[in-house]
This record gives C-alpha cells, structure tokens and sequence, in this order.
C-alpha cells in the first residue's frame, strides 16, 4: 500500500481499532491461477502471536481455501470514508488551487494463512465471530439456539482460516496534508453531512482547538 508520511500510521492499538470497526474485510490471495479475493467478517485475538491472529471461515464450494497461496495472505481493512470537496477548504478563497480528494482510514494485515476443517476448531470460530456480532443486541441470537445436528451438518459446509499477522501497514488520509483553516472546514463540512459515515470521518480530522 502506498503511504505517504503524513498519512501512515503505526500505533498498533490504533491499527488494531480500525481492525475491529471494519467488520467486514477482504482476504486475498496469491496463486499459481492468480489473485483470489473473498470478503468475509474476521475477528481479531490480539493476545495470540506478536502481532494478533485473525479468524474467519469461507464456504467449503470457495475455490480460494483449495489452491496454495503464494506467499503471505493479505486482509485488508477499511476505516470510514468520506469524499472532500475543495469547496470546504479556505484556502479556495485564497487562491483556488485546489482539487477533490477521498479521506479514509485502511489497514493491510499480513500473514502466513492456514485453512483446516476440524469440527471442534470450526464451531469455536463460528461460536466467538457470532458472539462479537450479537452482543451489542438487545436479545443476542447463540448458536447454541439452533439445533445440534443443524449446526453440525452447517459446520461441513465451511472451512476455517487461521492468519498470524507478521506485518502491518496502517493509512489515515485525514487531511493532515492540509492547512490548519482547510482541516477546520473538512471537519465543519463532513459533520454536516446526511451520511453518517461522513460524520464518523469528521471526528477524526485533527483540528487544532
């Protein structure tokens, strides 16, 4: 990923929120056929390996869990996003030499991946993501609600996936390039946005108080 300096961020807990907010990633691959991508909802241990290992599982009929991977795996994250109009920028007043840009958050995850069909292993990741995902409900659905053989016969249509992160890269394109007057604007215009992931985007400009 390319990052310039202004944008790159390496604060692990910081990385490791974006992580967890994204909900949804896109794991790719490398093989001998060519990149294969599948967007699936991984969940992160931190307390497991140097850097944290992730967790997930694809449907058995994926062809992606079947063909060796060439090299490392790749997760990536995305952070709420949001499109910049120059028209929120002071400085367009001053001299108008400004263009559109995108702000967003994005973290690529790295690692050796491992997939395996072990029952046991498999309700253990399919029981912790649906745990992450319910618990904010007001009456959390458990897997254990379903029936036993139901949840045994669904389990041999998936396989797990095991990624230990050996590296990290971490983007935050907030407008830290920008003017102090141009950050404000960013801020004052995306909070008043109908989107609400634009109003997310807003409380993560670094605006001098």
């Amino acid at each position: 990923m390319y990052v310039p300096p202004a944008f790159r961020e390496d604060d692990r807990q910081i990385l490791h929120e974006v992580m967890r907010g994204a909900r949804l990633s896109n794991l790719v691959t490398a093989t001998a056929e060519g990149l294969i991508a599948t967007p699936l909802p991984l969940f992160l241990v931190e307390a497991e390996g140097e850097q944290g290992v992730l967790y997930g599982h694809v449907a058995r009929a994926n062809p992606q869990w079947t063909m060796p991977p060439i090299g490392e795996a790749l997760a990536i994250f995305m952070g709420a996003d949001a499109y910049v109009t120059p028209s929120w920028y002071a400085s367009k007043i001053e001299h108008g030499k400004v263009v559109p840009t995108w702000n967003y958050s994005a973290v690529h995850a790295y690692g050796p991946i491992e997939f395996f069909d072990d029952a046991a292993r498999l309700l253990d990741v399919v029981t912790r993501l649906t745990e992450l995902h319910e618990k904010p409900r007001a009456a959390p659905w458990a897997v254990s609600d379903a029936p036993e053989p139901f949840i045994k016969a669904q389990l041999r249509g998936i396989v797990g996936l095991r990624l230990p992160i050996t590296r990290l890269e971490g983007k935050r394109k907030l407008s830290q390039n920008r003017a102090a007057a141009d950050r404000a604007g960013v801020a004052k215009g995306l909070a008043q946005s109908e989107r609400p992931v634009e109003r997310v985007v807003a409380t993560q400009i670094p605006v001098e108080s």
